[in-house]
């Protein structure tokens, strides 16, 4: 496995790869890995010949009063989590060789970040558009893939691949869970031991929500106060519960076809985000579990 840290370098050994006749899969983290980006990796290791994990916490997506300093980063722990994985090479840019003095550029999308959690983290998805734009550009992959805890993130992702021609295939994995339904997160580990019992109860709602769908509920303004009723009853501060168009993210007011049920919620200092598709005659799946 080799750890790359250059975009040089990290270039060279892909297009090496590829002129030889591999495929070439990337597997986009900012590190902290656990099981769900672990799922991500042996994923693209079906899909492509080479995988290339990118290990990068990415200033540009965070705000001003956001977690940047405080993210967790352990190297040398993600390191040996991807070991015993097919993993070609790791790359590891520093902030200085992604964003070098005199760097200028911007990616921004018209539409599909001004929903959501773009409404309240405005720079978010210009900075994530913008280091996966990078990513690309460096490792030319064939195909990249991402979880869908953070949906509107692939929407993003997979909107600007299609626009700017990138000729990158993006493959969507389910989100990955603990067994008692909790989506996995690095930010997971800042909730505290109460709060952790508190946190299932998010996609607990969303099912909720989802299954009263099946049955055939077609309100949404009467879903969602009454999901925000039981998230707040449970402890969550809930920033957002929407139900959406899940290629537009627009939002719908009469459920009567398949619909993203969407929230993310504060517990204590964390914030968390969890999402499910809501189809009508159809009971949401339990907790995917982790393959």
């Amino acid at each position: 496995m080799n750890v790359v840290h250059s975009a040089p370098e990290m270039r060279q050994l892909s297009r090496h790869w590829q002129m030889s006749g591999e495929t070439v899969a990337l597997v986009p983290t900012m590190g902290a890995l656990h099981e769900g980006h672990l799922a991500l990796v042996t994923a693209a290791s079906r899909e492509a010949s080479r995988v290339v994990v990118s290990i990068f916490v990415n200033p540009t997506q965070f705000g001003p009063s956001e977690d940047f300093d405080r993210y967790p980063r352990d190297l040398d722990t993600d390191l040996r989590s991807l070991a015993g994985l097919k993993v070609d090479a790791v790359w590891v840019p520093s902030v200085s060789g992604m964003y070098p003095s005199g760097f200028q550029t911007s990616v921004e999308l018209a539409r599909l970040p001004n929903h959501l959690c773009g409404l309240s983290r405005t720079c978010h998805f210009g900075g994530v558009a913008l280091v996966v734009a990078k990513l690309f550009g460096v490792v030319r992959p064939d195909i990249a893939v991402f979880g869908l805890k953070d949906f509107q993130q692939v929407r993003v992702i997979e909107r600007m691949a299609a626009d700017l021609d990138l000729g990158v295939r993006i493959l969507r994995h389910p989100t990955v869970r603990e067994t008692d339904g909790l989506a996995m997160s690095s930010r997971n580990r800042y909730l505290s031991p109460g709060d952790r019992a508190i946190a299932p109860a998010l996609y607990a709602t969303l099912r909720s929500v989802g299954a009263k769908v099946a049955l055939g509920a077609t309100d949404s303004a009467q879903l969602i106060a009454e999901g925000r009723s039981a998230l707040e009853s449970a402890g969550f501060t809930v920033e957002y519960l929407n139900m959406c168009d899940p290629d537009t993210l627009d939002d719908v007011s009469n459920v009567d076809h398949l619909v993203l049920v969407i929230a993310a919620v504060r517990l204590g200092v964390t914030r968390l985000i969890d999402n499910l598709i809501a189809v009508p005659g159809a009971i949401p799946q339990t907790a995917h579990p982790a393959p």
